[in-house]
């Protein structure tokens, strides 16, 4: 796994051990494929990476200027190749500034708002965001990467529904096997397109409009 774009691109970051199937990394094919589909969105982006097992998700749209991501995963294993992988896409960007101060000029990289690693099991319900929902409600960009065919995809996906985590131009991306069965439209989120890419299928859902104010 690397980091496919951006100002770390080409850094390689940790995987769980080959012999492991607990974490699930979405692979580099379909995760550039999902970048390219975002576009631009992911400038000055809040980001919410759920699910977020190697953080490759999140940590792709830290190196392409997202201005804040909060990842979530309750797993040991995962919390910890999250945190090295956050630390891979860090250094890069202090090795990028050093390179910018010897040659005089300016990238103008993103100043980041802390990244946030949150420990939460998220099979019992969403984290709360008090202090950020207070500042700066709801998440630009949701990614939501729960195990394959669990039912966790849409009991997520009816919690954040309801919850006050979307904005009126949130874009959420939920993957699940190909084969799931998702609903078109629930009370706030409605599916806008989806793809496939080998076993996985993504499903991209934003709000209706004016939904966020039900």
């Amino acid at each position: 796994m690397r980091i496919i774009s951006g100002w770390a691109k080409g850094r390689k970051l940790f995987s769980p051990p080959a012999r492991e199937n607990i974490i699930r990394p979405t692979s580099d094919r379909a995760r550039e494929a999902l970048f390219n589909i975002i576009g631009d969105k992911v400038t000055g982006a809040s980001v919410l990476d759920l699910f977020a097992g190697t953080g490759a998700l999140g940590v792709e749209a830290l190196s392409r200027g997202a201005g804040s991501v909060c990842f979530v995963d309750y797993l040991p294993q995962a919390l910890e190749l999250i945190h090295k992988n956050i630390q891979v896409c860090m250094d890069a960007l202090d090795n990028q500034r050093e390179a910018d101060d010897k040659r005089h000029t300016s990238m103008h990289l993103n100043a980041f708002n802390p990244v946030t690693l949150l420990k939460h099991d998220l099979r019992r319900s969403l984290p709360f965001f008090s202090e950020k929902l207070r500042s700066a409600p709801g998440f630009d960009l949701i990614f939501l990467d729960p195990p394959y065919s669990q039912g966790l995809s849409i009991q997520l996906l009816r919690a954040l529904d309801t919850s006050a985590l979307l904005r009126k131009q949130t874009l959420l991306i939920l993957e699940d096997r190909a084969k799931e069965s998702l609903p078109e439209t629930l009370t706030k989120l409605t599916l806008v397109d989806q793809r496939k890419y080998g076993e996985a299928g993504f499903w991209f859902y934003q709000p209706l409009p004016d939904a966020t104010s039900l």
